[in-house]
């Protein structure tokens, strides 16, 4: 298995008014943009919005549903500086845009996050 990443589909709607988009999710996005050969590395999955998502909750468990989470491969580095590492069923994540951009710095060179 390869890295994985899960970000919210934009434009989803949580009540009236305009469509939403996730920040974080955005974030993560901009980096991918910024950096395309990462794409090469990971799998990329975009979920709805509305919970249970499903697809998340089967690797991480539904505690941790939240985007964006990096799943990580098993060859990933067992730990890297300033990123806390989560632990589901034996399986490792990353939740959050920080800890997500610190870890892409550390493992595929990327500019880290200011």
């Amino acid at each position: 298995m390869r890295d994985t990443l899960f970000l919210l589909k934009h434009d989803f709607p949580d009540g009236p008014g305009a469509p939403y988009y996730c920040p974080e999710c955005a974030l993560i996005s901009g980096v991918l943009h910024y950096y395309p050969a990462l794409r090469h590395h990971m799998d990329v999955r975009y979920v709805d919005f509305p919970r249970p998502r499903q697809e998340v909750i089967d690797l991480v468990g539904e505690a941790n549903q939240g985007c964006p989470v990096l799943v990580l491969d098993d060859k990933a580095p067992a730990a890297v500086e300033g990123v806390e590492i989560g632990s589901f069923n034996g399986r490792r994540f990353i939740s959050g845009a920080g800890g997500i951009g610190n870890y892409f710095a550390t493992a595929f060179g990327t500019g880290r996050p200011h």
